[in-house]
This record gives C-alpha cells, sequence and structure tokens, in this order.
C-alpha cells in the first residue's frame, strides 16, 4: 500500500524520544552490534560446554556439533493454571519437528515464571504481580546465557510476563526474538453481563453460587481472557512493535491456523539469524519506531493503562527513554477506534473478526500515523502487517486483510473514530504525575471535584461500602500502594463498589499511587501517582475531607487547600506487607524499585 508521509506530531515525539536517548541508545546498540558482530555463539563454546549442552538431545546432536545450522532458544512461560498459555504445553514439540525439516534445532532455554492477577486480584499474592515483570526478565536472561542459540522464541501473553520477555529480548537483543502468541479463548459469558453480576454480588443481590456461574461462565476454556485488558492489549501490542507475525494475535488456540503460525513462527526465526542473509536482531527491531509504534496502537484500541508502566521499562532495556509526556502527546492525535470491553460490549474475538488489527494497521499507516518503515520480524517492515494469515488448501499464505470495518460498532477508520483522541491523559498537579484513562468514561465525569476519603488498604474501601459510609460526591484515595510499599498491587477489585456507588448518581473517583487495572472502565481513575506516599509523596499530605479536583480535560490532580503544601506527609505501618506469601523474598525489590513515571523498574 502507498505509505502516506507521517504526522508531524508523530515525528516530533519520535524525534524528541530520539534525542533525549541518543546517549543511552549509542551504548546499547555498541554493545549489541560488538556481540552480533562476533558471529554464532556456540563457535566459542569450548567442548566441554557444548557436550553439556548437547548430552540429551538425541536425534538433533549431529546438527548442533556441525555448528552450520541455526539453533533456537525457547523461553516458555508455560503453566496450565493460566488458561492464556496452558496452550504452550505442546509447543516446543511442535516447534522442534517444524525445525527439523529445515534442517534446524530448537532447545527449550529455560522457563520463567507466569501469575495470573486473576487469581491474585484483592490477595496478598497480588503485592508479587508487577515485581514478577523483572523476575520474568531475570529469569529469561538466565536461560539464554548459556550463549548456545542463534535467536530466541518467547512463548508468552499475560500481563507482566510479555512485558519482562521483551526487556530480556531487548538485553540480548544481538540475536533475533520472535513472540508467539496463543490466542484467545473462545466467547463465553459477554463481559458486561459478568460485570452487572459482580455489582450485585457486590451489593448482597445474590450469593457466591450465582457469582461464581457467572465466573466460569465467562472463564470457560484454554486461551487469553476475552475482554480487553493487559494481556490482550500485550498481543496487539507485540504486533504493531513488529515481534508477532502479521496477524497471528487473535487467532484462538488448538486450530489449524493457529497451529501453523506457530510452526510458520518458529521457521522465521530461524530465516533471520546471522547464519542466514537476513539478520534481524532484536536490538535493531527493538528502536524508537517501534515504541512510537506501540503507543500509537495503545491509544487507538484504548489499552490497558498497564501499559504505561510496562513501555518505559521495556523501553529502557532497548537504551530508549520514554516519558508520560510521550503518551499523552500521541494520545492527543491518535483517534480511538475500537470499542471492545470494558470500552464496549464486543470482546477481541469479535474485534477480530469485524477486521482487527490489520484494519487498524492499514487505517493508521494511511493516516500517517505509525512508522510503516519499521522494521519487523515478519515481512519487509510493517507495512505488510495490513496483511492477514489464511490456510488455503492447507497452506499457510497471507491476504491482504480488511479494508473496510466488517462492523462500526467496533471498529471504525480514523476518520470516523469512536473519540479523537486515544483517551489517555497525563495528569499533573500538586498532588503529584499520574494517568487516567478515560476511554470508558462518560464525557459528564471528566472532571470530578469533592472531598476525599483516605484509606490505607482497599480491604478498608470495601468494609466503608459495606457499611453505607459513602453518600455523597467523593474521590476515593487509596494511598501507600505504590511500588516502593507493597509492589503496587491491581485496585481492580474495588470496581464493582465504586461502579454502583457512580450508578446511584454519585460523582466518584479513585485517586492512588498503586494500580487499578488493565480493564480500567466507566469510574474515573487517578492511577501510577508519583512521587508515592511510601515515599513522601503528596498523596501523604491529604487528609479527609479535603477538596481535590480531578480534571482530565486539562490534565489536573490537585487539592485545593491552602495549606496543603506546608504539612508534613504522614507515615503508614507498611510491615503487614513484608511477610507471607512469598513477600518477604521481595524486600530487595521494594527498596530498589525506581519511580511509577519511569516505569517502576528493579532490573534496568
Amino acid at each position: 500500500m502507498t505509505h502516506t508521509p507521517l504526522n508531524s506530531a508523530i515525528d516530533r515525539v519520535t524525534d524528541k524520544i530520539r534525542a533525549r536517548s541518543q546517549a543511552r541508545r549509542s551504548d546499547y546498540l555498541a554493545r549489541v552490534d560488538s556481540a552480533a558482530n562476533k558471529g554464532p555463539a556456540r563457535g566459542h563454546l569450548a567442548c566441554g560446554n557444548q557436550a553439556h549442552a548437547y548430552a540429551a538431545m538425541g536425534q538433533d546432536k549431529d546438527a548442533l556439533v556441525a555448528e552450520r545450522a541455526p539453533n533456537i532458544g525457547i523461553v516458555t512461560a508455560y503453566n496450565d493454571m493460566l488458561s492464556a498459555h496452558q496452550p504452550y504445553a505442546t509447543y516446543p514439540d511442535q516447534i522442534k519437528a517444524a525445525l527439523r525439516e529445515i534442517g534446524a534445532t530448537a532447545q527449550v532455554a529455560g522457563g520463567v515464571p507466569a501469575m495470573c492477577d486473576g487469581v491474585t486480584q484483592g490477595q496478598a499474592g497480588m503485592e508479587l504481580s508487577l515485581f514478577s515483570r523483572d523476575v520474568i526478565a531475570l529469569a529469561a536472561g538466565v536461560a539464554l546465557s548459556h550463549n548456545t542459540f542463534d535467536a530466541a522464541l518467547y512463548l508468552g501473553v499475560c500481563d507482566k510476563i510479555v512485558p519482562g520477555l521483551v526487556m530480556a529480548a531487548a538485553t540480548f537483543g544481538h540475536i533475533p526474538a520472535v513472540f508467539l502468541p496463543a490466542g484467545p479463548m473462545t466467547s463465553g459469558l459477554p463481559n458486561d453481563e459478568k460485570g452487572k453480576v459482580r455489582q450485585k454480588y457486590a451489593t448482597g443481590e445474590i450469593g457466591r453460587e450465582e457469582l461464581m456461574a457467572a465466573e466460569m461462565a465467562s472463564y470457560h476454556g484454554p486461551g487469553t481472557c476475552t475482554f480487553y485488558g493487559t494481556a490482550n492489549t500485550n498481543q496487539m501490542l507485540m504486533e504493531f512493535m513488529g515481534l508477532h507475525l502479521p496477524g497471528s494475535s487473535f487467532v484462538n488456540p488448538n486450530t489449524p491456523l493457529r497451529d501453523a503460525l506457530t510452526l510458520q513462527g518458529a521457521r522465521r526465526a530461524a530465516e533471520i539469524t546471522a547464519l542466514g542473509n537476513d539478520f534481524r536482531p532484536a536490538g535493531h527491531v527493538l528502536d524508537e519506531r517501534a515504541f512510537v509504534n506501540g503507543l500509537v496502537g495503545l491509544m487507538a484500541t484504548g489499552g490497558s493503562t498497564n501499559l504505561v508502566l510496562h513501555l518505559p521499562a521495556m523501553a529502557m532495556a532497548a537504551g530508549i527513554e520514554l516519558d508520560l509526556e510521550d503518551f499523552d502527546a500521541i494520545s492527543d492525535v491518535v483517534p480511538l477506534m475500537a470499542k471492545v470491553y470494558p470500552n464496549g460490549l464486543a470482546d477481541v474475538n469479535h474485534f477480530h473478526a469485524a477486521g482487527g488489527l490489520q484494519f487498524m494497521i492499514r487505517e493508521l499507516i494511511g493516516s500517517g500515523l505509525l512508522h510503516a518503515d519499521a522494521l519487523t520480524v515478519g515481512g519487509n517492515n510493517l507495512g505488510d502487517y495490513t496483511q492477514e494469515p489464511k490456510l488455503i488448501d492447507g497452506k499457510l499464505e497471507w491476504v491482504e486483510g480488511a479494508q473496510e470495518t466488517l462492523n462500526d460498532k467496533i471498529l471504525r477508520p480514523t476518520a470516523t473514530g469512536f473519540a479523537k483522541n486515544g483517551g489517555l491523559k497525563q495528569l499533573e498537579g500538586n498532588l503529584g504525575r499520574g494517568v487516567i484513562k478515560i476511554s470508558a468514561v462518560a464525557p459528564e465525569r471528566h472532571v470530578i471535584e469533592a472531598p476525599v476519603r483516605v484509606f490505607h488498604d482497599q480491604k478498608d474501601v470495601k468494609t466503608a461500602f459495606q457499611a453505607g459510609e459513602f453518600t455523597s460526591d467523593t474521590i476515593v484515595v487509596v494511598r501507600f500502594q505504590g511500588p516502593s510499599a507493597n509492589g503496587m498491587p491491581e485496585l481492580h477489585s474495588l470496581t464493582p463498589q465504586l461502579t454502583v456507588l457512580q450508578d446511584r448518581g454519585l460523582k466518584v473517583a479513585l485517586v492512588t499511587d498503586g494500580r487499578m487495572s488493565g480493564a480500567s472502565g466507566k469510574v474515573p481513575a487517578a492511577i501510577h501517582v508519583s512521587p508515592e506516599a511510601a515515599k513522601g509523596g503528596p498523596l501523604a499530605r491529604l487528609r479527609d475531607g479535603d477538596m481535590v479536583r480531578l480534571d482530565a480535560a486539562t490534565g489536573i490532580l490537585e487539592c485545593l487547600e491552602s495549606d496543603f503544601a506546608t504539612r508534613t506527609p504522614v507515615t503508614a505501618d507498611l510491615s503487614a506487607n513484608g511477610h507471607g506469601m512469598g513477600r518477604e523474598m521481595f524486600e530487595m525489590f521494594r527498596r530498589s524499585v525506581g519511580n511509577a513515571t519511569e516505569g517502576a523498574a528493579v532490573v534496568v
């Protein structure tokens, strides 16, 4: 397709990122290129080193010893507690068989942990969730440190898993990286119906038996949860950033097309190693254009707020510095093109059927809002990602994707999007810096000015709700929820209570130095507020009854009390956050983690 000149605002943001990152990126590329120029790693290993690596490889031993064909490392986040990751059980054997057919080999380099926020939501284990991203990056680093691989295949889908794997892929940027998705589960109980059942449970209208039946009807089989939260945003991101094969993100598990894409992804990893003539090291794919394209995709789809944390951490691993102002500037010029739950009634299967990512990429390139020339692992560049995969007479082929939306209630062109901007706003003021996602928030709720009620634990918010204490407009502040305080858990389990209050006609909002959810919805939520209260940030100076203004239209978050600036920050007893469910082992993470505005990273 013809590439439209790049939008001037996208061009400016890209140039600003490039200039800001110049020193760090130059050093990074020098290290990547130096490692790549040494040639295939196995050639530098002693015979004893290699013998250990190949001892159990059976029929692949001869090919490994010959060192003439690529050896691909598989880093897998498989477990069968995560529905999204359960399909990965069979991937290694499929991959090895596919590579043998072309004379290449593969080995499972290592496994990385993969926890489910859906299981730990509102529980103590959620305090390990954000830190698991950095653990995954470290674990993948250990797996690849054996230095016997010419490329890596990364098997991961969900919330912290993909960002952690990208951090590792960037760190080992001298070898190519291909990400293999597993796809979303088929549609079950509609997400809006599930949400209504949760609200009824919160108000005591139904019991746990009815709630459990609804939850099981929604989360019912293998694959990613079908709402547009962090897991599915990750999959979109990998396609927009060129780390997936075109059109592979939202193909259901255990289907012939899904299996064909897995095998082709393995073959493609072998094709782009330094042993061939199409070398595409991950460090060169992950440049500033790729990250800008990811930001554009985030805004156009109304994606997860968790990526506001993860993208800066991923970028830093590739020597690129992102700032909240980049998110804000791109959101201003990228229209919201999709309505997928919680921003609509459709799920990701409906979105995919309506034209999905291929339609969006076509439209965004045609409007000059994407770097069409960005290097990718599949095709020549992102311009080839308007194509979608098909099985034609049993053979995998790519054909041009939808050129028109097949359902304009779900997916629209850039010219007639659901909103003129991406719905993510930077917030600044005397309460610090944070973000708010407004793509699902009604316009009349974009500005909330009300007295605050301050809490230090989300459980206390639920107790106050059950006691009927919220009877007037209220901004609920849940502080000491940042990465240093308790690992920055999601507060998504407060959604039913806050939604009920809003449905009763009250003006309500949430302000926190913690996270809300990748599925942040209809209640205004100022999240990731930094500096966090545990570091003496401004939220620690708030008192019950203070008037606060949250203005998503102008990007303001401020306390209106005249003496606010002179108050002494309160402290909190955080000792309970240090024990139980493994929290003891993460004390060093809480001590060394960076600010939320910089990605809340530990390892970069």
